[in-house]
């Protein structure tokens, strides 16, 4: 075949043809023959390849289409998949992989730290593309009500205990764990099973979404004295967590949810009492916290599950108004002196670590934590508890945007800022919503979704793009809520992210959030994507200001209700004395040698846990407001 820069060939009489010519062709036809011959192999090879790849991938991946690349499937080589491959679950049944922005799963058995997936094409995949702080935009769910319950999440766990043999009323988990007294362990771990399994964490991803909140209680680790809690059991939940949001390219925001004490007395906290930081056993609670926060922190910090564990939050929605400013602020030097202690400092040293606002806005925490190394604000604004009963979803629409310019304030002076709880409600109706057996009165058609109009779905999708655009790096309260055995169906339909993505009130895509109040507002201010350095464990990162961190002393010198000055010193304490505990790593049949980390990372953080001073007598840690103070410090035995 000729070039096609070639001149046209022309045209010869016939005649005969001389040796030397007939050599010629020969030798032409032998190269002819011989370029044949390589292009059919090299077919041959391609073909057997894709028969191969196929064939392979329906070993790892029983449908093939799509299909996954491996060599033994679940219990095997490496596999993985795009939209439309079948997973097959730890329990051997399967689904299908549903996901149209471009995600991966991925997963290797016999390495289960490998690099994981990828949640979307503009998410880093887990493992070897690095999560970069202002650049990338966490759109994310809590999943809540899973490893600690809430009433109204998951209300048919609550509904079989509410008439008990043990004459308990139950109200949280720690009424609710001693109404199933011998049944504990069975029925909680039929919840963790079942509330949450694999498949939502691929739901999660082809939702658009690449981060999860994940709440835990601080039973995790250990209970003392009486508390009724399951230990343990929701922590080998937790792991199972973390390889399933490796597997489906999502990051983890480790939530320390419900803390000794109570730090807010309502029931998400474990029991509705309220005495961390606050109250006779305040200061020793606390320092419990302290002890639990570096365990955790030293469990994440490991090489295996650092590339997914990338944020821990030291407490959920601590109430400032009653802790006080003084103790509020006082804990959260205590506790990033203790985490960044276990983890290091400085960019890939630990995990970032999240404190709540108090409810009090972003603005008034410009300037704490002075260089800090990787300190997130944590944001909690919710429509739905603002004190307007007559909201709607048209009277709402605009009012998340009023969030928009103090974040993006945030975002540039303080750092890292992210709205870890919002949601679609613009009111407080849901059943259990308030609390057992607390039902407010003009709720009616809120709770039953399937009587909604086109405009109440309508004015309620406005909602949630002004709110997801306004707080930009967010996690919607919740992924799901549970069905109610009395109502038949679940109810807190404005709180149900997965109910919301069928029924149109959530966006299918999250990014069609971005802009939003800007052009509902005709204004906006963007955050340019420059954080200070410290706050992503750049230059000077961990440099505290004195000044402002001598300010700060833990203890305070103020505990409320009535403590202060000489009456805290002689408030009930722990001691550093105690043994420490690590938190337990997983197993993997498919690869029971894996280097699964010891549970604790940095050996130089070698401090003894807080307990209470042996031969000391202490109060009721969870029912101590009104005792009375001490007379004297007491030294034990």
């Amino acid at each position: 075949m000729q070039s096609p820069d070639s001149s046209p060939p022309q045209k010869e009489p016939a005649r005969s043809m001389s040796s030397s010519r007939i050599v010629e062709k020969a030798r032409r036809k032998k190269l002819v023959n011989v370029v044949i011959g390589v292009i059919v192999t090299v077919v041959v090879a391609v073909a057997i390849a894709v028969v191969l790849i196929f064939t392979i991938g329906k070993k790892g991946n029983s449908s093939g289409q799509n299909s996954s690349i491996g060599n033994d499937g679940p219990n095997g080589g490496w596999t993985s998949g795009t939209s439309g491959s079948i997973v097959t679950m730890e329990d051997g049944t399967t689904f299908t992989y549903t996901n149209d922005f471009g995600g991966e799963w991925a997963a290797e058995p016999k390495r289960p730290f490998a690099p994981g997936g990828k949640a979307q094409s503009w998410s880093p995949r887990v493992g070897t593309e690095e999560w970069m702080w202002g650049e990338h935009v966490i759109r994310g769910v809590n999943l809540g009500g899973w490893l600690v319950t809430e009433p109204f999440i998951c209300p048919s766990l609550y509904e079989k205990y509410l008439d008990n043999d043990r004459g308990i009323t139950v109200v949280d988990e720690w009424t609710l764990s001693l109404a199933m007294g011998d049944n504990l362990p069975e029925e909680m771990e039929v919840h963790y099973k079942t509330f949450i399994t694999e498949r939502d964490f691929a739901d999660i991803a082809g939702a658009g979404l690449n981060w999860v909140r994940l709440p835990v209680g601080f039973w995790v680790i250990e209970t003392m004295n009486d508390e009724p809690f399951l230990v343990g059991t929701s922590w080998t939940y937790f792991l199972k967590a973390v390889q399933w949001a490796r597997k489906y390219g999502l990051r983890i925001y480790l939530d320390l949810h419900s803390l000794p004490g109570s730090q807010n007395g309502w029931n998400h906290s474990g029991r509705g009492q309220f005495l961390h930081m606050h109250g006779v056993m305040g200061i020793a609670n606390a320092q419990r916290t302290l002890t639990y926060l570096r365990i955790i922190t030293q469990f994440v910090s490991q090489p295996q599950y650092k590339d997914v564990v990338q944020i821990v939050g030291i407490v959920n929605e601590i109430l400032w108004d009653t802790v006080g400013q003084e103790s509020v602020q006082s804990f959260y030097y205590a506790a990033y002196d203790a985490m960044r202690t276990a983890s290091g400092i400085g960019a890939g040293n630990g995990p970032y670590i999240a404190i709540h606002e108090g409810f009090q806005g972003p603005a008034i925490w410009e300037g704490f934590l002075l260089g800090s190394d990787r300190v997130v604000l944590d944001q909690h604004p919710y429509l739905a508890f603002m004190g307007d009963p007559a909201s709607t979803p048209q009277t709402s629409a605009t009012k998340p945007c009023d969030w928009a310019i103090a974040t993006n304030q945030s975002q540039q002076v303080f750092g890292v800022t992210v709205g870890g709880e919002f949601s679609s409600a613009v009111n407080n109706c849901g059943y259990w919503l308030n609390g057992i057996p607390a039902n407010i009165t003009g709720c009616d058609g809120w709770d039953d979704w399937s009587t909604w109009d086109s405009s109440i779905i309508s004015g309620l999708k406005q909602v949630t793009l002004a709110s997801m655009d306004a707080l930009q790096n967010f996690f919607y309260w919740t992924w799901k809520i549970g069905n109610s055995t009395v109502l038949g169906t679940s109810s807190s339909p404005m709180w149900n992210y997965k109910l919301g993505l069928e029924m149109g009130w959530i966006p299918k895509d999250p990014r069609d959030a971005v802009g939003h109040c800007a052009q509902v507002l005709n204004s906006s201010q963007v955050f340019d994507g420059r954080h200070p350095s410290t706050a992503t464990g750049g230059a000077a990162a961990g440099t505290l200001d004195p000044i402002r961190a001598a300010s700060h002393t833990f203890p305070p010198a103020t505990i409320l209700p009535s403590f202060t000055g000489t009456q805290v010193a002689l408030l009930p304490t722990y001691t550093p004395t105690g043994t420490l505990r690590t938190l337990f790593a997983p197993t993997f049949t498919a690869a029971p040698s894996a280097v699964v980390g010891t549970g604790w990372t940095n050996p130089e953080d070698s401090s003894l846990a807080n307990v209470p001073v042996a031969g000391c007598s202490y109060p009721d840690a969870w029912d101590a407001v009104d005792v009375p103070l001490p007379d004297a410090t007491c030294t034990g035995r």
